[in-house]
């Protein structure tokens, strides 16, 4: 089962392929990040963090502390495409979090 993630405003910006996948994609499939710490925390490809899943959300935590670099995890395969998953409506309002940048979310 696919498990979509949101920004702030309620727009689909990632998914996982099913719930306990490591591997974070963007919206059209392209692998973006992943879970290495075994937490909601996810890195992007270079070790960097990405962002954060809070409920259905991914947002970025605006003081991260840094974990350590978490080394490359392999490539992930092709995920496809996951479909739409509609409209999440609009989330309020998350003390240390914002969205994480659209540059960051390019696959």
């Amino acid at each position: 089962m696919t498990v979509f993630y949101f920004n702030n405003t309620g727009n689909p910006i990632a998914f996982r392929r099913h719930p306990t996948d490591r591997f974070l994609f963007d919206k059209s499939g392209n692998w973006i990040g992943w879970f290495p710490w075994g937490d909601n925390d996810a890195a992007d490809k270079e070790g960097n963090y990405l962002g954060t899943v809070v409920g259905n959300r991914l947002l970025k935590r605006d003081f991260q502390p840094y974990r350590g670099y978490p080394g490359y995890p392999g490539y992930p395969g092709y995920a496809g495409y996951p479909g739409y998953p509609g409209f999440a409506g609009y989330s309020g309002y998350h003390s240390g979090f914002s969205d994480v940048p659209e540059a960051s979310l390019k696959g």
